[in-house]
């Protein structure tokens, strides 16, 4: 990004897109724009009528550095704080795994199984290993009689998830426990589903 140029918000985008696809990202545009919209603190859809603005000094220092990080290999979501998943805008750090896209299928698959329990009045579920609380947090949105509870070895990865919860409105519909898989829960607890998904599997 040579300091002697006018970058407008298009240019940016323009130089960003090349520079990160040089550099191995597989969605540089989506890349570009997302880094863009935080350096900016605005949404994706703003940079759109913005294209023919000067980028601010601050804004394009934030950006630079955001671009760099970006292509030494440190994922957006990370870089940004955040990551998109069901309609729901979902914190994430580096205490837990960013969503992958095949974990839609997951919660698709978790909620056509739960209407096999249809008539339980409580159905139970639980996942095991919740990271951010992803499916906990879906499974609390997409079926109202669940009782949800959620379960990860890692503190700081349920700090996270019950942070979610909050900010998302769910923290009064999942119960969260510190546990390596179940091994924490009591004898009496039990479900009707169990849902994990774990890295790499």
């Amino acid at each position: 990004m040579p300091e002697t140029e006018v970058w407008t918000i298009g240019r940016l985008l323009a130089w960003t897109t090349e520079y990160l696809g040089r550099h191995g990202s597989e969605s540089p545009r989506l890349d570009a724009e997302v880094l863009l919209a935080a350096a900016r603190g605005c949404r994706r859809i703003d940079l759109y009528a913005a294209f023919e603005e000067i980028a601010p000094d601050e804004v394009r220092a934030k950006f630079r550095s955001l671009v760099r990080e970006r292509a030494e290999g440190t994922p957006v979501a990370y870089l940004v704080g955040r990551r998109e998943f069901f309609s729901l805008n979902f914190q994430v750090t580096p205490a837990v795994l960013i969503p992958r896209p095949e974990t839609e299928d997951l919660v698709v698959r978790l909620l056509d199984l739960a209407k096999e329990f249809a008539s339980e009045s409580r159905l139970r579920v639980c996942d095991v290993g919740t990271g951010s609380g992803i499916l906990a947090i879906c499974a609390a949105k997409h079926l109202p009689q669940a009782e949800i509870t959620a379960v990860d070895i890692s503190e700081e990865a349920l700090r996270v998830a019950q942070d979610n919860a909050r900010r998302l409105g769910f923290s009064e519909r999942i119960r969260f426990v510190q546990s390596d898989l179940l091994e924490s829960l009591s004898p009496q607890d039990s479900f009707h589903l169990i849902c994990s998904n774990p890295p790499y599997v």
